[in-house]
């Protein structure tokens, strides 16, 4: 599917899961490679940047946890960047780009809005509406790490808080995995654009470093909480687990000397002390008894129980 878009002199077609007759008119209306126009039609798995004549080839790939359409938790966009028109290539429903697009429209139609003088500038709005989107992700993440916070002393949960924080980490992973590459390719963008565009873009190209540090920085204090958390958790589960243990060696230390006793008394021999006596029941069960509690008196004080 072809979207084709004007303002002004700059034109930007944005296409979805090209086919291969959209791929060749392409092609021909904008001069483009042959070999770039064949990485067009099956994403592409590896980010990187490239010059061809009239064009920029970028490719980056943006994580999408929450906003995706498809299984696939990473969205490739494909970008060719031209002096007068930029196209875009995507292989799902992108949804900052599917609202940038009505942006664009109403102000080519209402001829607002001073984009720049060239397909870059344009690009410099693309890409920040794509970051700025990752906040959403990043604000989902937010949320759940302070949910578990005002839940992680609750008696009881922390066997869920171990599954909650998991999953937050599996998150962040994924955000740092795709988000990291994005570094280089920018780092090239800056120079091929500088020999493109001309040194007076470097500025915009610098901004957009600035979008991709504030949310790897963002990113970054979230995973730094993350583990403290974790590590908070993994003290309660241990003080837990201590407990129980501590219970657990008490009860045995109780119950050995108790059991002992009543196997004493109940071998089969011709002499056995107490036994036959009026109360004998009673006489070893109230020794076994004040046993314990000696028992007890002695843990309390030593601070045990």
């Amino acid at each position: 599917m072809v979207a084709k878009y004007k303002h002004k002199n700059i034109t930007w077609v944005d296409v979805e899961s090209p086919t291969q007759e959209e791929v060749r008119n392409l092609m021909e209306e904008y001069s483009i490679d042959p070999l770039v126009a064949d990485e067009l039609l099956l994403p592409t798995l590896k980010p990187r940047v490239e010059e061809h004549g009239n064009l920029i080839y970028l490719i980056l790939h943006f994580p999408a946890f929450r906003h995706s359409h498809q299984a696939s938790i990473s969205q490739e966009v494909d970008f060719l960047i031209g002096k007068n028109f930029i196209i875009t290539v995507r292989y799902d429903t992108v949804d900052p780009l599917h609202k940038f697009s009505k942006v664009f429209e109403v102000n080519s139609v209402l001829d607002k809005g001073d984009i720049g003088e060239h397909a870059g500038f344009l690009f410099f709005y693309m890409i920040r509406k794509l970051y700025k989107s990752l906040e959403h992700e990043i604000e989902y993440i937010n949320d759940a790490l302070e949910l578990i916070e005002t839940e992680i002393f609750d008696e009881g949960k922390s066997k869920e808080m171990v599954r909650a924080l998991s999953s937050i980490g599996r998150d962040i992973l994924n955000l740092k995995q795709a988000l990291w590459p994005h570094r280089d390719v920018l780092d090239s963008f800056d120079d091929a654009s500088a020999r493109f565009f001309g040194d007076e873009y470097h500025n915009h190209a610098k901004s957009i470093f600035g979008e991709y540090y504030r949310i790897q920085n963002s990113i970054r204090a979230h995973s730094n909480t993350l583990n403290e958390l974790r590590q908070t958790n993994d003290s309660l589960l241990s003080t837990r687990q201590n407990e129980i243990i501590k219970t657990l060696t008490i009860m045995a230390f109780i119950t050995f000397p108790l059991t002992l006793i009543s196997s004493v008394f109940g071998m089969n021999t011709q002499y056995l002390p107490i036994v036959g006596r009026e109360n004998d029941f009673w006489l070893i069960t109230g020794a076994m008894l004040a046993l314990t509690f000696a028992f007890f008196i002695f843990f309390k004080r030593k601070h045990w129980l």
